[in-house]
């Protein structure tokens, strides 16, 4: 963990991670000015889709497509959440309106939401207030495959072993 919150490393597949570029990842958005040029520059159609958000470890969001993969997006770096993102006009407006935190590649906690929070408050989006679909990810012990815990049932789907209640993905 840091000052801002646990640290996420990404655990998903090698080849995703190797593909992305030097230089690559997401557009910066650090203010409202940043996302009002993002979000004109994006096509009509993409504005209906959710987005690949990541928060970087310097606190300030990242933006790309959804299609895109997370890995991508933070340029290959570690992270302080992993979201997909979904914006609408509200009140003349841009606010933030579903929010995942379903990243399978860095598999955030719940409690990620403390730097999306923090972010989004950075450039002024209006948000819900909490991850509008929570994801539960744990790793299981005995196989070690990374698993999403659906309905409280801490129960790895591969092998059957008990998972822990509390997050332990990358540890």
């Amino acid at each position: 963990m840091n000052s801002q919150g646990r640290v996420y490393r990404y655990v998903g597949p090698a080849e995703l991670k190797a593909a992305v570029r030097p230089g690559g990842g997401g557009c910066r958005i650090g203010s409202a000015a940043d996302f009002e040029r993002w979000v004109a520059a994006q096509p009509a159609r993409e504005l209906a889709e959710p987005f690949t958000f990541v928060v970087a470890l310097d606190g300030v969001l990242r933006l790309a497509p959804r299609r895109s993969e997370h890995v991508a997006c933070a340029g290959g770096e570690m992270v302080l959440s992993a979201v997909e993102i979904g914006f609408a006009r509200e009140a003349g407006r841009w606010a933030a309106g579903d929010i995942s935190n379903q990243s399978t590649g860095y598999c955030p906690d719940v409690s990620s939401w403390q730097a999306v929070d923090r972010a989004l408050d950075r450039t002024g989006l209006g948000h819900p207030g909490r991850f509008t679909h929570e994801v539960v990810f744990r790793r299981c012990p005995g196989c070690q495959e990374h698993n999403i815990v659906g309905e409280d049932d801490f129960v790895c789907v591969f092998c059957g072993s008990d998972l822990p209640e509390a997050w332990n993905v990358s540890y």
